[in-house]
C-alpha cells in the first residue's frame, strides 16, 4: 500500500509540474528565413539555421543546427527550465554558453543568453504567431566584440 501511495504522489507531482507550465506553441521544428532576419551590425553572421524544440521535464530542449557564413558550423544544444535559471548551452557555433528561458504564455518566451569567455550578453523574447506557422525572436545586447547588437530572427514551421 505504501508503495503504491508513493508512486501516486510522484505521479501526481510530476503531471502537477508539467502542467504548471502551460502549454508550449513553440515545440517543433523551424526553419531560419534568412531574407525576413535582421541584424545589426549587419551581416547577420549564419548561412541557414534550424532549431528545433522538443519538450523537457518543466521546460524545453533546444537544438540549433545549420552553417555560419565563414562555413563553420552550427551544432549546439540546451535543456532550459521555464524558471529563467541558467542553463549550459554544449556544442559548437553558438556565440553563447548559457542560455535562461522564462515562460509568458503558451505563445511568448523571454530569453538571456550570455558567454562566460567573451563579451556577449543578449535579452530578448519569442513570439509564435496566432496561427503557429511563424516564430519571431527579437534580441538586444552585447556581442562578441563588446559593441551593441540587434536582432529580429524570423522562423518559419517546418
Amino acid at each position: 500500500m505504501r508503495k503504491i501511495l508513493c508512486v501516486a504522489l510522484f505521479a501526481l507531482a510530476t503531471t502537477l509540474t508539467l502542467s504548471a507550465a502551460g502549454p508550449d506553441h513553440s515545440l517543433g521544428t523551424w526553419k531560419a528565413n534568412v531574407a525576413k532576419c535582421k541584424y545589426t551590425p549587419a551581416p547577420w553572421p549564419v548561412k541557414d539555421l534550424t532549431v528545433t524544440r522538443e519538450a523537457a521535464p518543466g521546460g524545453v530542449k533546444v537544438t540549433n543546427t545549420g552553417t555560419r557564413t565563414d562555413g563553420s558550423a552550427i551544432n549546439s544544444s540546451y535543456t532550459a527550465k521555464y524558471d529563467g535559471s541558467s542553463s549550459e548551452v554544449t556544442g559548437e557555433g553558438s556565440p553563447y554558453d548559457s542560455m535562461s528561458v522564462k515562460q509568458g504564455d503558451a505563445n511568448t518566451f523571454t530569453y538571456e543568453a550570455k558567454n562566460s569567455k567573451t563579451k556577449y550578453r543578449a535579452s530578448g523574447r519569442v513570439v509564435i504567431s496566432g496561427d503557429g506557422k511563424t516564430m519571431t525572436t527579437t534580441a538586444s545586447g552585447v556581442g562578441a566584440d563588446g559593441k551593441p547588437m540587434t536582432m529580429k530572427l524570423v522562423y518559419d514551421k517546418q
